[in-house]
């Protein structure tokens, strides 16, 4: 019998070549926190001695270890530690507040706005929903119904496929947490991840993508102050799949411009200069 030759049959001396590309750099995380429950409870600071945005932040590291960069901000930093320099440099940036929501500058959210528009990523956390930069970008009253009184959540992936759900048990189970429940008063999600349900029978979007100019968003709902949700492995794990997926591939950070192209010229757009000539 002849032996079969070629790709199929006798090994081909066909030389390997390894690939020089340098790794990818970090994703570079800024996790800001409102900072203030810790400060004056004296029941949040035992659960978190440095501050949730530094157990947020040490999360991330956990799980994304050497792909990423994590620094952190709080609301008492000149220009709450989100300076132009600073998001410029940001390529996702993680946010929870909840007592001082009314503090936070206008021209700080502004500007944070104009960078989610142009690329960066956003991760919104459990009363963030009510953070004027996501009522900003939702565009309605992020409103919900809620009970803090040591409820059972159950986070249930409904979507086991996406990016955001890897390694996540089915259901994720935290043991302590607020109620937060329908009706939540946010536009339809782009993709819904996870629902979250209660002691008390109630259910909530917990896990939500949206996408606002360049920029992905992604909201999730656990992690009230009064109880230690941040050190759950797998809230950890859900919160650095969601920077890891907010990261954007585009090559650099561009604000949506309204642009006129002649006929048949698809590529050459030219500024907009008014409704008058």
């Amino acid at each position: 019998m002849t032996r079969p030759q070629g790709d199929f049959g006798e090994r081909q001396n066909i030389p390997v070549t390894t690939s020089s590309a340098p790794p990818p750099a970090p994703i570079r995380v800024t996790v800001w926190g409102e900072n203030r429950h810790e400060k004056i409870e004296e029941h949040v600071a035992k659960i978190y001695p440095q501050g949730m945005h530094t157990t947020i932040a040490e999360g991330i590291k956990e799980n994304l270890g050497d792909a990423c960069a994590v620094r952190t901000a709080t609301l008492d930093d000149p220009e709450h530690g989100l300076t132009e320099e600073v998001l410029a440099s940001t390529d996702v940036l993680t946010w929870w507040g909840h007592a001082a929501h009314a503090e936070v500058s206008d021209e700080v959210v502004e500007r944070v706005h104009r960078h989610v528009l142009s690329g960066m990523g956003l991760v919104v956390l459990h009363s963030g929903h009510w953070s004027k930069i996501f009522v900003k970008l939702m565009g309605t009253s992020c409103t919900l119904r809620w009970r803090n009184e040591h409820d059972r959540e159950l986070v249930w992936t409904v979507n086991p496929t996406h990016p955001i759900a890897k390694g996540v048990p089915h259901p994720l189970v935290v043991d302590e947490d607020e109620m937060y429940g329908e009706f939540f008063d946010i536009p339809v999600p782009d993709e819904l991840v996870f629902v979250s349900s209660f002691t008390g029978g109630e259910v909530i979007r917990s896990g939500c993508t949206f996408r606002r100019g360049h920029g992905r968003i992604f909201y999730f709902s656990p992690g009230d102050q009064d109880y230690p949700v941040y050190h759950n492995k797998d809230i950890r794990r859900v919160i650095a799949n969601g920077v890891h997926w907010a990261h954007t591939d585009r090559p650099e950070r561009s604000h949506p411009v309204l642009l006129r192209y002649d006929t048949d010229d698809f590529f050459n757009g030219t500024d907009y200069s008014g409704p008058l000539r």
